[in-house]
């Protein structure tokens, strides 16, 4: 397995030679995309077919919560409340380079159902905004410390194709940056509206830990069983 970083503002980690898999992985704010490299081999399984991992790096921009400090953001962060006053033209703006980021992998051979979309808090976020309303089915949808946001507008924007898709959930009980109270709200909207939620918390912070890695595994051995 190589890594490499890609001119497309990417960091990209093979398993195995000409992977038709692909999870693409969306880090938190202020992170980049080498946050989440030295979860691969703790994640993936010797009997899973070949996956590219893609993890890009999201644009700098000035963030409101810290006061205009310019850091890697999926969206602007206007305050603690992260329900208030959100960012709706940045998340969309993100979620058409989701969008991209997709496309890319088709183009190289990754058919969209095998396409797993994943994020880490801030990206998280993103991995449900995108993936709701992504066209196609996708393999599923991953949300780790993460929160639905504009849920207000996404009941009557989300796409068919991905209403049966799988999504797992996964919060810290003691998170201080991303409350699991705001995850367990979207976990239940998402269930009123159909979506079948694999729902996990743990007895951790804004965080990711072992157990909750295993479970994704888990979660992600039924995707990738049979290919």
């Amino acid at each position: 397995a190589g890594v490499r970083e890609v001119t497309s503002g990417c960091v990209e980690i093979e398993t195995a030679a000409n992977p038709r898999h692909a999870v693409i992985w969306l880090h938190g704010l202020g992170a980049d995309g080498h946050d989440f490299e030295p979860i691969v081999p703790q994640l993936v399984r010797p009997e899973w077919p070949p996956l590219r991992f893609v993890f890009p790096h999201a644009p700098v921009r000035p963030i409101s919560l810290n006061g205009g400090l310019p850091m890697r953001a999926w969206y602007d962060i206007a305050g603690f409340d992260l329900a208030q006053r959100q960012d709706e033209a940045g998340i969309r703006a993100s979620i058409g380079e989701v969008e991209r980021l997709i496309a890319c992998e088709v183009e190289r051979g990754v058919p969209i159902a095998n396409i797993v979309l994943t994020g880490f808090s801030q990206g998280g976020a993103m991995a449900l905004a995108a993936g709701l309303r992504h066209a196609h089915p996708l393999a599923a949808i991953v949300a780790l410390s993460a929160y639905l946001p504009i849920a207000e507008v996404t009941a009557g924007e989300r796409s068919d194709a991905n209403a049966a898709t799988p999504i797992f959930m996964a919060h810290g009980a003691f998170d201080p940056v991303v409350a699991q109270y705001l995850g367990e709200r979207s976990r239940d909207q998402l269930r009123e509206w159909g979506h079948h939620v694999d729902w996990h918390s743990y007895s951790m912070a804004h965080q990711v830990c072992p157990q909750e890695i295993a479970d994704l595994a888990d979660f992600l051995e039924q995707r990738f069983k049979g290919c």
